[in-house]
C-alpha cells in the first residue's frame, strides 16, 4: 500500500536548508582561512579614480619685427610695388596679343591697333616710373630708382620694335626677337622691384 505524501514538492523544505548549510559552511571557512593568515578583513568599497589629463602648455616665442622705416620711404616701396602690378599686366597682354595674331583669331588691322596701344600704354608707364621716383636723401633708392628708369625705357622701345616686327615683310622673326626682348626687360624690371622691396624690409 502506497504511503501518501502530504506534500507533493518535499523540495521546498530541503533546498533551504543545503542553502544553510552552504553559508555556514563559507564563513566558517572564511573566517578559519583570516584568522590562520593573520588577515584583516575589510568591506569592499569602490573606488573611483579620476584621472585628470596634464596639459602641457607649449610657450611659443614669436619674433616680431616692427619697421621703422620712414613714411616717404614705405610710400616709395608702395608705388613701385603698383608699378611691378602694371608691368606684370602689359606682359600678359602683350602675350597674348601675339598669341592671338600667330593663330589667327584677329585680323592684320586688329592686331596692329593692339600693337600701337601697346606702345602708348608703355610710354605712359614709363612717366609713371619716372615721376616721381624715391625720396632724394635715400641714395640706394636713387641708385636703384635709376635701373628701373633704364629698363622701363627698354621696355617701351621693345613695343615699338614689335609693332615694327609685325609690320616687316619677313616671316615673323623681327617680332619674334623684339618679344623674347621685351620679356627679358619685363622680368629684370620685376625682379628688381622685388629686390628694392626685399632689401629694404629685411634691414
Amino acid at each position: 500500500m502506497e504511503t501518501f505524501n502530504p506534500d507533493p514538492k518535499p523540495g521546498r523544505v530541503v533546498l533551504p536548508l543545503v542553502l544553510i548549510g552552504m553559508i555556514a559552511t563559507t564563513y566558517t571557512f572564511i573566517n578559519r582561512v583570516a584568522t590562520n593568515n593573520d588577515l584583516d578583513l575589510v568591506a569592499d568599497e569602490t573606488s573611483v579614480e579620476t584621472v585628470v589629463e596634464d596639459t602641457t602648455v607649449e610657450e611659443t616665442s614669436t619674433t616680431t619685427t616692427t619697421t621703422t622705416l620712414p613714411d616717404n620711404y614705405v610710400l616709395y616701396l608702395e608705388e613701385i610695388t603698383a608699378e611691378k602690378i602694371q608691368a606684370t599686366e602689359l606682359g600678359k597682354e602683350v602675350l597674348e596679343a601675339n598669341e592671338n595674331w600667330d593663330d589667327k583669331t584677329v585680323t592684320y588691322q586688329e592686331a596692329k591697333d593692339e600693337f600701337r596701344a601697346f606702345i602708348a600704354t608703355a610710354e605712359q608707364f614709363v612717366l609713371t616710373v619716372s615721376e616721381p621716383g624715391p625720396p632724394n636723401e635715400y641714395a640706394n633708392l636713387v641708385t636703384s630708382h635709376e635701373e628701373l628708369k633704364t629698363l622701363v625705357n627698354l621696355i617701351y622701345e621693345d613695343t615699338v620694335e614689335l609693332l615694327a616686327g609685325l609690320e616687316s615683310s619677313d616671316t615673323g622673326e623681327r617680332r619674334s626677337a623684339a618679344l623674347d626682348a621685351f620679356n627679358s626687360d619685363l622680368d629684370q624690371f620685376i625682379k628688381k622691384v622685388e629686390e628694392i622691396v626685399a632689401s629694404s624690409t629685411s634691414n
